[in-house]
C-alpha cells in the first residue's frame, strides 16, 4: 500500500469504513445502505450522493471493484488493497478502544 493512499484512508470516515465492511462481500449500492441503517440501528444512513460519490472513489483508488451488473445495478467487492486499509482502521479502531478501557 503506497503512502497517498495510507494517507487518504486512515484514519477513515464512519461511510468509507462501512462501506468496505459491506463489501466484503459482493453488494450493490443500495444494499449498503440498507446494511449500514441495519447494523447502525438507524444512527448512520447514507446518502445516495455521499455513497455514490465514495463508491467512484474507491474503484478509482483500487479500494474496491466491479463485479457485474444485475437488474441494472452495479455489483461491488473489496480488492485486497481494501482489506487492507479495512484491516489497519479496524486496528486503529482497536487500539482507540483499548486505550479507552485502560483509561475508564
Amino acid at each position: 500500500m503506497d503512502a497517498h493512499i495510507k494517507k487518504i484512508y486512515v484514519p477513515m470516515t464512519e461511510t468509507g469504513f462501512y462501506i468496505l465492511l459491506c463489501l466484503r462481500e459482493e453488494a450493490h449500492g443500495y444494499s449498503i445502505v440498507q446494511k449500514v441503517e441495519e447494523m447502525t440501528q438507524g444512527e448512520i444512513r447514507i446518502s445516495p450522493g455521499t455513497l455514490y460519490g465514495s463508491l467512484s472513489k474507491m474503484e478509482k483508488d483500487g479500494l474496491i471493484r466491479f463485479v457485474k451488473e444485475e437488474a441494472k445495478r452495479k455489483i461491488y467487492c473489496i480488492t485486497d488493497l481494501g482489506k487492507q486499509v479495512l484491516e489497519l482502521e479496524m486496528k486503529r479502531i482497536d487500539r482507540l478502544y483499548r486505550n479507552m478501557m485502560e483509561v475508564h
